[in-house]
């Protein structure tokens, strides 16, 4: 079929990066928004906008908030197609209560699960969350929309397609496709550290694209390669081949059984009631324990099982931010008593690499510097894919134009769209968090209303617009949105000094940068389009009078 190994890596190359470039595209530009997902989130809620705190006391401050969290009506509705009969007015039977925190959450999530009377599955578990402040135990309003972590940071994996997981599965197709695109790219490059060195913006732009493409590529190849890998090894067990939970349904019943005998943590209620000794006795304990064996003291997440039962057990788990690995260093006592029941042992050989590639693909440790790197990283995956669309478009196109076929005209519109369109759904997104009213009614709702009516808007902006790629020429679609990129970035800003007071001096003197860093992000995005635009606008000057030459010299 072709005529050698690397003209078949070359096809393969081509048309896997074309059809499924759209979702990673995706995945790249969300996972680097992701990286500073907390930091997007108090941008998008002033009220959160305070340093980050430790784990509170669990008597001063987390009691009372659990005790007083039942599920939500609509997540009782959801359940009752689960049940025999009706259900209960109130859920007493406490599965488990849990707070989680990181270096970088000024707030605290809490989340609550209840046994459900009468459920057609024994194990069924109906759940509540909150947010608050971990200063004083103050709910915050859990209706507003975390841009960050709760809408970008979903995006990357899921593309925010719930139903059957289909979004998670799409994402991992096409990172096992990415794989295979990265091996047929470095397969097609022969002279790939040279490439390492090239790029020449003074050439041809179709020359010039395709050395941006192969720059961007090899630079970033080991963070390509690594990101897909473990993305996918993440996601296997939970996900892809759901095991335990399916197929081997009775193996996995009878392993969680062995665990309890051999750990001391049952998985089951005895069905006595107890009471629950001092927890902030315990959490002490655990952190002299780590301590003493030089770990950061830090508690990450702090889980209460079978709460007011014989068999109830604390656990205490460091937050584990001095390392790369993905560690939680577990210590478990018993509820009733405060006793030690266990401290997690060292990780097998195998458990170790599986938390360093864990943890290093969702890098909860402290290190800035490399935070950078990952955003970096994402955004040359991004400037590779779009240089790809734009290297396919431009090669076809004039051979397109003289045959009368319209597809490069599409697949130039779908480029646009994925590329400043998905740009412009990002700050439209964060405009909106700025103009809609503190009280609207579903406020998320809107948000993500503004995020996805943005991006459709691009898509027939740049269908309209692409006219001119029928007829060997560039699509203005492309400078056009680089345009209202640079307007919505700066308006976003200042919505943002307008509705917070918190403009770029003040957060820049009180050192406050997960909000001054934001801003400046914004800003720097503006300078990068506008002078993106003014490119653009050159070559279609330059490009408009070669075809007013050449159309001069045929008359």
């Amino acid at each position: 079929m072709f005529p050698s190994f690397r003209q078949a890596m070359a096809w393969l190359h081509t048309w896997f990066g074309l059809v499924l470039g759209f979702v990673l595209m995706a995945a790249f530009f969300f996972g680097a928004l992701s990286v500073f997902d907390r930091e997007i989130d108090r941008w998008a809620i002033p009220s959160t906008r305070f340093e980050p705190q430790p784990m509170p006391s669990y008597e001063k401050v987390l009691r009372p908030a659990f005790e007083g969290m039942q599920p939500l009506p609509a997540a009782v509705d959801a359940m009752r197609p689960r049940v025999n009969g009706e259900m209960p007015a109130r859920f007493d039977t406490v599965v488990s209560w849990s707070a989680y925190t990181t270096h970088r959450d000024p707030v605290l999530q809490v989340f609550a699960g209840y046994e459900v009377p009468n459920a057609k599955d024994p194990e069924e578990t109906i759940w509540a969350d909150g947010t608050l402040d971990p200063r004083d135990g103050t709910p915050l309003p859990n209706d507003r929309l975390k841009v960050g972590s709760g809408f970008f940071y979903p995006m990357h994996y899921g593309l925010t397609l719930d139903w059957k997981n289909l979004g998670i599965w799409i994402v991992g197709f096409s990172a096992l496709v990415m794989l295979a695109a990265l091996v047929s790219g470095v397969v097609m490059h022969r002279k790939i550290f040279r490439e390492f060195f090239t790029f020449r913006p003074d050439k041809a732009r179709l020359r010039s694209v395709l050395d941006l493409h192969n720059l961007t590529g090899v630079v970033a190849l080991p963070f390509h390669f690594f990101f897909a890998f473990t993305g996918l090894l993440i996601f296997a067990a939970t996900y892809y081949f759901p095991l335990g939970h399916t197929q081997l349904h009775g193996l996995h019943d009878l392993h969680a059984e062995v665990e309890a005998r051999e750990t001391g943590l049952p998985h089951e209620r005895a069905g006595v009631p107890a009471g629950l000794a001092n927890v902030d006795a315990m959490v002490a304990d655990a952190q002299r324990r780590w301590e003493a064996k030089d770990k950061a003291g830090d508690v990450g997440f702090l889980v209460l099982q079978h709460v007011g039962d014989a068999n109830g057990y604390v656990s205490v788990y460091r937050a584990g931010t001095d390392r790369i690995a993905l560690v939680g260093d577990g210590i478990h006592y018993k509820a009733s008593t405060g006793e030690l029941i266990r401290e997690d042992p060292a990780a097998t050989p195998v458990g170790r690499v599986s938390e360093f590639l864990t943890g290093l693909h969702l890098q909860h440790f402290r290190h800035w510097l490399l935070r950078w790197f990952y955003v970096l990283g994402g955004l040359a995956g991004a400037v590779c894919i779009a240089t790809g669309f734009v290297f396919f478009v431009e090669k076809r196109k004039r051979q397109h134009a003289q045959r009368g076929s319209q597809g490069a005209r599409v697949v130039d519109a779908l480029a646009v769209t994925t590329v400043t369109g998905m740009v412009l759904a990002a700050l439209g997104i964060l405009v909106a968090n700025r103009l809609l009213p503190e009280d609207l009614p579903a406020r998320g709702d809107w948000e993500r209303y503004a995020f996805w009516g943005t991006w459709v808007l691009a898509l027939l902006h740049a269908g309209w617009r692409s006219a001119p790629v029928a007829r060997g020429m560039a699509n203005p679609a492309w400078r056009e949105q680089c345009g209202a990129i640079a307007v919505l970035a700066v308006a976003a800003v200042l919505l943002n000094w307008v509705t917070t007071g918190d403009h770029l001096l003040t957060t820049l003197r009180a050192g406050y940068w997960p909000v001054a860093g934001v801003d400046l992000s914004l800003l720097v995005t503006a300078a990068v389009a506008c002078i993106t635009a003014r490119i653009l606008k050159r070559r279609a000057v330059a490009a408009g009078m070669r075809v007013a030459g050449v159309e001069a010299s045929h008359a």
